[in-house]
């Protein structure tokens, strides 16, 4: 008898630890716009929760449900940065940490970048402090900042509009002088011209109107080949789909030097059930040997730019000619192993 019982509490230790080592997607009920930050051995984790910033920390992504949970910042009222809180990333930069998200004054015109610092090595202390709006001289509407570093330069990447009037978004890059300014002018590297960059109708998809949107920029490096990874069309639609530009050169300023992929490499997969999948980010694994996208999408058609957007993740494979492959969005019945320890 005890070792029969031995043997079942052996089994179903073995069971637990198995069920940690795999999960399913998604990785929390809600939760648009996800990203994540490795560092000293936790992922940090954040998404749009609209009026404040909320950071997760856990060892485990795939474990997202459990992990700790922190409010970092609440925006005080009636300013031009008070509400509509969008895609918000916490970045690591020269030993201080940086919260980056766009905001406004409740009109969406209004939309401009923001930045936070905290000197604390670890983001769950400290104060976080606003460092101001992130803006070119002419300070046009922009959402959806990204920040990386290139070859020893820091560069912002965002989704803007041209002018004053919502004509359609663009993607746009400038230098950084420092983690919160931008130094010089804007340049432009991407405007939606492909049909499945303007699809805006998902009652008559056959002959949607123009809805002309390229946002969510996202940088990737693979070796010594750079990417940037975008969402394309209306966030609303079920056709919301990840496109790429990749680096052809070394000058990320000149836009002849980013170079788009007809098709989309990331759509919806209505075998799995995966609608609008897009607003992505990405890690590696802990071990630094897996390269993984973080993303957003809806399990069932029609449910729009909402709260029903849910965070998911998959492994990247790489094509032969250096591009990733995303595949397609995994069903949330599929059992996934977790990234690499």
């Amino acid at each position: 008898m005890k070792r029969k019982l031995l043997l079942a509490a052996l089994f179903i230790s073995a069971a637990m630890f198995a069920q940690k080592k795999t999960f399913n997607n998604p990785l929390l009920p809600a939760g648009a716009d996800p990203y994540s930050t490795y560092h000293n051995g936790y992922y940090y984790y954040t998404h749009t929760l609209g009026n404040k910033l909320m950071l997760w920390k856990t060892k485990n992504l795939a474990d997202l449900k459990n992990a700790e949970s922190k409010l970092v910042w609440t925006p005080p009222a009636g300013t031009a940065w008070s509400k509509e809180i969008w895609a918000p990333e916490f970045h690591f930069i020269n030993n201080k940490w940086y919260a980056y998200f766009a905001a406004d004054d409740g009109e969406n015109k209004n939309h401009r970048m923001y930045v936070l610092e905290n000197a604390s090595a670890d983001p769950f202390k400290g104060t976080w402090e606003l460092k101001g709006k992130i803006a070119t001289d002419i300070d046009r509407w922009a959402i959806d900042g990204d920040v990386f570093t290139y070859k020893n330069q820091l560069y912002m990447i965002w989704a803007g509009w041209e002018g004053n009037v919502n004509v359609q978004q663009n993607i746009y890059i400038a230098k950084m002088s420092n983690p919160w300014t931008i130094e010089g002018g804007r340049v432009m590297i991407s405007e939606p011209t492909y049909n499945w960059e303007r699809q805006g109708d998902l009652n008559d998809p056959s002959n949607p109107p123009h809805v002309s949107v390229n946002e969510g920029p996202q940088f990737l490096q693979h070796g010594d080949d750079a990417f940037i990874v975008f969402s394309s069309s209306g966030c609303w639609t079920d056709f919301y789909n990840l496109g790429l530009l990749r680096l052809k050169g070394t000058d990320v300023m000149n836009p002849q030097s980013w170079v788009k992929n007809p098709e989309p490499v990331f759509t919806k997969s209505e075998k799995n059930g995966v609608y609008a999948p897009g607003h992505n980010s990405f890690f590696k694994s802990a071990d630094g040997k897996e390269d993984w996208i973080l993303f957003h999408a809806n399990d069932n058609p029609g449910e729009g730019c909402g709260n029903k957007r849910s965070p998911r993740m998959q492994k990247i494979k790489w094509n032969a000619d250096g591009t990733p492959n995303f595949g397609i969005p995994v069903s949330n019945k599929e059992i996934l192993q977790i990234p690499s320890e």
